[in-house]
This record gives C-alpha cells, structure tokens and sequence, in this order.
C-alpha cells in the first residue's frame, strides 16, 4: 500500500468530541463570542486563527470558507472519526477549524473506503482517523473503490501464486493477519505458500469483521456460546473512572455496572494504556476542573448512547484478546522471493503510486469562495 499519509493535526481538542450536540454547543459559543473572547474561545495557533482563509473540505455540503471572523455559516454536521485506537468520536469538519486536515484523505472518503493505521498493530477503521494514530494508509486511491493503493502487479502476482482472483480487500486481510513492526517501519512478508496465504486471509477476515464493528453494514461482531455484556444497574451519576473485578467480571462505572467483562477486554492496552480507560476518560474529560473554553462544554447527563457504545466496545476487545495469541503465532511460511516481486513490478513501486490521485472532475470552493480545479 504505497500511498500513506501522515494523521490529522486538530490543533486544538474542541473541534472532536464524544457528543455530536456538545459540538453543536460549542460552535454556537465561538460563532456568538467576538474579540478577544472569540481568541480565547478559538485557541489560535500558527496555522490557524479566527481570520485564517481555508478552502473548504472535499465531500462537506455548503461549507463555509469565508474567514471565521466575518462569517462563521451554519454549524457543518458532524461526522464520525476514529479519535483514538477504538475510540469513535464526532468532529466538526471545517478545514478553518483543523491545523492540518489532509483534505487528500476527505477526497477518497465514502462508504468504499477503509484505511489501515500503523498502529503498534495494526488497526482497520471505516471511519476517517482524526488523532495522533500514526500513518494512514486508504485501501483506494479514488472514490467508489475504482483503484487500490497497492503496489502495482501486486494482485496478479499474488493470483498467480496462490490459485485464484485476489481482491484488495484481501490483501488488506493478509496485513491484518502477517504485518508487524519492523525496524524499517511496517512490515509485511508475502508468502509463496498457498495454504499459508489461505490461512492467512481466514485470519486476516476475522480480525477485520471485528475491528470493522459492523460498518459498512456488516452484522456487529458478538462473543461466542451465547455471552454478551450487560447493564446490570444504569449509570446514574457521572463516574469518576472505572473499576473492575476479575471474579464477577464486573466492569464498575460510577453507580453502573456491566458484566459479564471478559479479562481480556478489560486488560486490553494499546501502547500501555488500557482502552477502557482511555475511553472513559475520554467522556469525562468536559467535567475535568482544569477544562476550560469550549472543551469544557459537554453533556450534562451521561447520555444512554454512550452505555451502547461501551457493551459494543467491550465485545470488540474481547474479542481481540481472544484473536491475540493466534496472531503472535501465526507464521507466514516461506516468502515471495525479491527477484519475482522485481519482475512483477511490485518492487520498488513508482513514485506515482505515493502521491494521491488526481481528482479532475471533482471541484472545490476554495478560499474566499474562490474556485479550485484539482
């Protein structure tokens, strides 16, 4: 997948929440402050100010992209992002708002798309990844899924080897199952061995189906033998953080609680941290004391969504803990040798197939409401 691009620089936490209503908040809050309160509010940087011009960002219907200060428009409609490792928040998609907001990756996002993160594993989202996340990687190159971002000869070869049509969603699977970090950054054998391919992809479309989480219209993923965690007593009060008893399998959320919690879900990290933690920091952090302007705005009442989002949550976890131990052992045989990837085309790929696609049918409003032809 030669295409990557560095993640989305926000520039400033407000812009991206759990709550999509909060958002809706807190542009009504800096669109009706002025002056030196709307500086405050806006949290300038180098990049952007109240009257930095933007153009505005591809696939956002009647975007504004007048200067903020003049004329802020209507609140833009939230829409979902990948804001941590299996964390799915909302962010307000205003390119006036966003340091650095990789207009390339909006131009290639619709319901075809799907991007790979190189994460410390790897991380499969339907959703844009908007965080400090690591290198994303599109599984297409253009809208409507008409061209992978895969190294050109790479299908045939690999059809070749293994007997039979290989689509990118395929390939996408193999990394999932095969990729690890290296230290020449990410990488992935190609195995000459059909059955080891075979096993791979059936590896690689697990991982996938549950990481996907039911995007794409897919069935969500559940716990095996019937178990699936419930709300055994609501959330009543705003919790101040998690707890959890390995005996019960109870995860204990304020006054609320769930179970049953597999030990894998809850002692589930990414790069030391646990996930459930971080999630639920995450949806207190408005009610932090040290929160301060727009990042202080948020719910009021724990909203009931949010004890959705965890039960579904929890069964992802768990069930990648379950997948864990079959992915550190999974071996992917001899590999491909350099020479046939050579020969292919495969290696090195062209210098094109780094660089986005060009969109010429596709136009944008630029600055000021100018013109742009890409």
């Amino acid at each position: 997948m030669p295409w990557a691009v560095g993640g989305l620089r926000l520039g400033r936490d407000w812009v991206a929440a759990p709550d999509p209503a909060a958002l809706r908040t807190r542009w009504a809050a800096l669109a009706g402050s002025e002056g030196a309160e709307r500086d405050r509010l806006f949290r300038p940087t180098r990049s952007r100010t109240p009257t930095t011009p933007a153009a505005a960002l591809p696939g956002q219907r009647a975007a504004a992209t007048a200067r903020f200060a003049e004329a802020p428009g209507p609140c833009p409609e939230p829409v979902r992002v990948l804001r941590e490792p299996f964390d799915e928040q909302w962010l307000l998609p205003d390119q006036r708002l966003i340091d650095t907001a990789r207009p390339e990756l909006w131009r290639v996002r619709d319901a075809h798309q799907l991007y790979l993160v190189e994460a410390p594993e790897p991380l499969v989202t339907a959703h844009l990844p908007a965080g400090r996340l690591g290198r994303i990687r599109p599984l297409h190159r253009r809208p409507g899924g008409a061209e992978p971002n895969l190294a050109p000869g790479l299908p045939a070869l690999l059809a070749e080897h293994h007997g039979g049509p290989v689509a990118p969603e395929d390939v996408l699977c193999w990394i999932l199952a095969a990729g690890r970090p290296g230290p020449r950054g990410y990488e992935v054998p190609l195995t000459a061995d059909p059955a080891r391919w075979r096993a791979g992809l059936e590896l690689g479309r697990r991982l996938l189906t549950v990481q996907l989480r039911g995007a794409r219209g897919g069935e969500p993923p559940r716990l095996p033998g019937g178990r699936r965690p419930y709300v055994r007593s609501a959330v009543g009060s705003w919790p101040r953080g998690l707890s959890y008893d390995p005996e019960t399998e109870t995860l204990g959320l304020g006054d609320g609680t769930v179970s049953p919690v597999p030990a894998g879900a809850w002692e589930y990290e990414v790069q030391g941290v646990r996930v459930l933690e971080a999630w639920c920091a995450a949806r207190t952090a408005h009610r932090d004391p040290e929160a301060e302007g727009l990042a202080a705005l948020g719910p009021s009442a724990w909203p009931q969504t949010w004890t959705s989002e965890l039960l579904a949550l929890v069964t992802t976890l768990a069930l990648l803990a379950e997948l864990a131990p079959e992915r550190a052992a999974f071996d992917p045989g001899p590999s491909l040798p350099s020479e046939a990837l050579r020969a292919a085309g495969v290696l090195p790929p062209p210098p094109w197939t780094r660089r986005p696609a060009s969109v010429l049918d596709h136009q944008e409003e630029g600055p000021d409401g100018q013109f742009a032809l890409l």
